[in-house]
């Protein structure tokens, strides 16, 4: 991806991700044994949802992931359709993608990837602010971001520049946390074989 941005995006992008990395995650973020918030979502065609009733009583995977813009997130949920979400269809499991992004995003994000598991929007970070793992980009960032046709006051639903830090979280069937695996580095991602050593401990 570096051969195609110019140094200076190159530059701020580094650095904000070295901030990141260095303040990492609050302490107590995303704790298992902590109920999930289930606050009002919005599907990809805009009409209200929540955890719950995408669950339907069900254990779950939930993944926070920042926007259709970010190429990382991209390459981790086609990952995840490929690898992750077979395994999870013979335990029943589903596998829910949450970001801030517009629910128009959240299609985009779902019809590039071909995603055949819900892609919903949580406008203002709601989960992810009560979980503890929301951060923001640095104003040069957010600029170079923007030099790149990226502006995620646009893309976020809220119109802010607030974004969940790259989360997996595996949901018990009563609707509480029973694993999480947070990257304040957003260019790595939880593993595929984690996650389901993760679900296999749900019993």
């Amino acid at each position: 991806m570096a051969g195609h941005l110019p140094a200076e995006a190159i530059e701020a992008f580094t650095a904000d991700q070295k901030r990141m990395v260095a303040e990492g995650a609050a302490p107590g973020a995303a704790q298992p044994g902590t109920p999930l918030p289930d606050p009002e979502l919005l599907d990809v065609q805009g009409n209200p949802t929540n955890i719950s009733s995408l669950r339907d009583g069900r254990p779950a995977v939930v993944v926070f992931y920042r926007g259709a813009w970010c190429p990382y997130c991209n390459l981790a949920l086609k990952t995840y359709q490929d690898q992750l979400v077979p395994a999870l269809a013979e335990r029943g499991i589903p596998l829910i993608a949450i970001s801030p992004q517009k629910p128009d995003g959240s299609l985009s994000t779902a019809e590039a990837n071909a995603l055949t598991f819900d892609v919903v929007s949580d406008p203002g970070n709601q989960i992810a602010s009560a979980l503890g793992i929301v951060t923001a980009p640095s104003e040069a960032s957010r600029s170079a971001t923007k030099q790149l046709g990226i502006d995620l006051l646009e893309a976020n639903a809220d119109g802010g520049y607030e974004l969940p830090m790259p989360t997996v979280l595996v949901i018990d069937s009563e609707g509480v946390i029973a694993w999480s695996d947070i990257h304040p580095d957003y260019t790595t991602r939880t593993e595929v074989a984690e996650i389901l050593a993760a679900v296999a401990e749900l019993g």
